[in-house]
């Protein structure tokens, strides 16, 4: 006769295998709180207070400190049942008809209507002054790493409302702008992006092989016939894709010139099965965003561009989706520090709390200067495009907004990798444990070099920049630096030291600037991306110290100055042809064939 086990007065802790276990202790660990994420970041705060002040617009202030304590409380949940309710693709119904149905978790709808309602998209194009673009960078800094990756499809949303408001008066825009820029959940439209094919890679020209038929006209529709292999955020509702046009013959023009910019309706395709949805990705990170391989068959588009200018127009789009790109790395590193700042004053060892180690206490204040330096970047660049986007950028403004939209991408997107990674260090083993949302953190951060150009493709385009104007971004950043290391070094003696050190790093790296080749500049140009956006950022973290006069502003600039990478690029032989031919031993020749 078997007897029932009670468990119902044993705790479960105590229950292992059918046995009560005695346990010597209770303890459970507490787990870290955001509190609001506006209010607890004090770079963000000054640098916005600095250049929107709260008597000029109260209201503006209010709203970043709502939503601050917004995405601390209910979107972190959200943002959580995202990453566990994946979306998936149904092909078949019961009776086997094919479907194609996109399936996506509630929490990913609830960012729609949070992202429409907080007008995520909508801030940039109202008037909010001079500085509608800096206001919705704060806002998204707030947003995006708590968004459930809902980040990404308000980032092409933001592109296409570029292109179409400011590209050249389509018929198609009049439809699309006002949805894409509602506040309304009903009307609100989001913009997919469909750029690569299977080919994959950067070389768009060469890899584009889907063809569209059509009369070549303008605004016209035509039919577009092949496979697009990454289309993230998959159930938006439009998207803008390129494609190839042909000839008289009927064969498709090659290379870049045969490349035109398309506006496709997709949920209207999608149901007159001019649209396959063939699989979802399976993806390291950002699992929450339904990437898709769609496949389209006579796909009904709208001509934007005339033909061989599809990739120059989709330029103004990628300035604003690396500007988000930028954005959710910050996004990331800011909350990752939060995390594990609030959990150092938590977690005890040895007797008291981590915080109390100085060696923790090091790695920590390394974390938080890296993220600043990376936010008052990428607040400048959202600064300078509002000033632009306004008609109010000099000259000399519009070369360096040029220059460093590449270099805030590359920079912030490194950096996010190795702050959240020692961030999830930080955590010890629970950092490593997918019930706490840590892994996941670093996963999606992986993307952020990738996304919109990896890091050597933004360091080629640092050096088109730079040449492109005949040197003016590259001198507009020089002068930048010296001006604001001469002006403050000599009024703020205890930013004294790291203005001189800064100066005479600049000088170092425009000595061997101009001691390298034109030709060895492809090969330096990582190293010199990495150097003057480091220079830049101590520049803007000093400039900010000498504004704000706060003793941890203060601190981080000297921090930052104080660097032994500021500068990386190295002398011309490091670049040559035997270099290069060294390069080329390390790699292939240690290896059997």
């Amino acid at each position: 006769m078997f007897r029932a086990l009670r468990i119902a007065a044993v705790h479960p802790s105590k229950i292992v295998g059918g046995r009560c276990l005695a346990t010597s202790s209770e303890f459970v660990q507490e787990s870290p709180q955001l509190k609001n994420v506006f209010l607890e970041d004090t770079t963000l705060t000054s640098f916005f207070t600095r250049y929107v002040s709260k008597e000029d617009k109260p209201d503006i202030h209010d709203d970043l400190i709502s939503f601050g304590a917004r995405a601390a409380t209910e979107l972190l949940p959200l943002a959580r049942q995202c990453e566990v309710e994946k979306p998936w693709i149904q092909h078949f119904d019961a009776y086997g008809k094919r479907v194609d149905k996109l399936h996506v978790s509630p929490a990913w709808h609830a960012m729609h209507n949070i992202s429409a309602r907080e007008g995520l998209i909508a801030i940039a194009y109202e008037d909010h002054g001079t500085y509608s673009r800096l206001y919705q960078a704060c806002k998204l800094m707030l947003f995006a790493s708590t968004s459930g990756l809902y980040s990404c499809p308000l980032a092409m949303t933001d592109g296409a409302v570029t292109i179409l408001k400011f590209g050249a008066p389509s018929p198609v825009g009049d439809i699309a702008l006002p949805h894409l820029l509602s506040r309304s959940e009903s009307s609100f439209w989001t913009s997919g992006q469909w750029m690569t094919e299977k080919r994959g890679g950067s070389d768009v020209a060469a890899g584009t092989h889907t063809v569209a038929v059509g009369s070549g006209q303008l605004n016209s529709d035509h039919k577009l016939t092949g496979l697009k292999w990454f289309t993230s955020a998959s159930d938006a509702n439009i998207a803008l894709t390129l494609a190839r046009s042909t000839d008289s013959s009927g064969k498709p023009i090659p290379g870049g010139r045969g490349l035109s910019l398309y506006y496709v309706d997709v949920q209207e395709n999608l149901k007159n099965g001019t649209i396959t949805a063939l699989r979802l990705k399976d993806k390291l990170g950002t699992r929450q965003l339904p990437t898709a391989e769609l496949n389209l068959s006579d796909c009904v588009a709208t001509k934007l561009s005339e033909d061989g200018r599809g990739i120059a127009s989709i330029s103004p789009m990628l300035t604003i989706t690396r500007l988000h790109n930028s954005i959710s790395s910050v996004s990331a590193m800011k909350r990752m520090v939060l995390l594990a700042r609030d959990y150092s004053r938590r977690r005890t060892a040895f007797g008291k709390h981590i915080a109390d180690f100085p060696l923790h206490l090091q790695t920590l204040a390394r974390m938080e200067v890296e993220t600043r330096g990376c936010t008052v970047m990428v607040l400048e660049v959202a600064r300078l495009l509002s000033l632009r986007e306004k008609g109010q950028a000099t000259t000399e403004q519009e070369a360096l907004l040029r220059l460093m939209v590449p270099l805030a991408k590359l920079y912030t997107g490194k950096q996010a990798v190795a702050v959240v990674s020692e961030g999830l260090e930080a955590f010890g083993g629970l950092g490593y444990l997918e019930d706490t949302g840590l892994p996941a953190m670093l996963r999606d951060a992986q993307v952020l070099s990738i996304w919109e150009g990896t890091t050597n493709i933004l360091s080629l385009d640092v050096l088109r920049a730079m040449e492109s104007t005949k040197r003016e971004a590259f001198h507009a950043a020089i002068k930048f630096i010296k001006t604001t290391t001469e002006s403050t070094g000599g009024a703020e003696a205890s930013l004294g030291e790291c203005c001189t050190t800064l100066a005479a790093r600049t000088d170092a790296f425009c000595s061997a600037v101009s001691r390298l080749p034109v030709d060895a500049y492809p090969v330096a140009a990582r190293d010199f991306a990495f150097s003057l956006s480091r220079l830049l950022i101590g520049s803007l973290l000093i400039d900010h110290a000498a504004w704000s006069k706060d003793e941890i502003s203060i601190a981080a600039a000297n921090r930052w100055c104080s660097r032994s990478d500021l500068v990386t690029l190295l002398s011309r032989s490091a670049y040559d042809a035997s270099s290069q031919g060294m390069d080329s031993s390390l790699v292939f020749d240690g290896y059997l064939a």
